[in-house]
């Protein structure tokens, strides 16, 4: 397989490899496709519970469960003022 490079991404590939964190641009590349697909799968999971989390929500509004918008907004506050 050949990948080809921005001139901006080869260079950075080249200082990695001078400050000898990587032997090979191989094993940086392996290293960047690992965490990204790490990456990629924690995304899909966090997408996932928003999904959960939306439909939850929705299925409470359809039980009449739903609050005054000026009260979640409170709510909203005084959690976001609390952290």
């Amino acid at each position: 397989m050949n990948v080809s490079l921005t001139p901006e991404l080869e260079r950075r590939v080249e200082e990695r490899l001078k400050s000898g964190l990587y032997t090979s641009a191989s094993e940086l590349v392996r290293e960047a496709l690992r965490l990204f697909f790490q990456y990629e799968a924690e995304r899909s999971r966090q997408i996932g519970l928003l999904d959960q989390r939306i439909r939850e929500g929705l299925e409470q509004l359809d039980r009449g469960e739903g609050i005054p918008g000026p009260e979640a907004r409170g709510r909203s506050r005084a959690r976001l003022a609390d952290r």
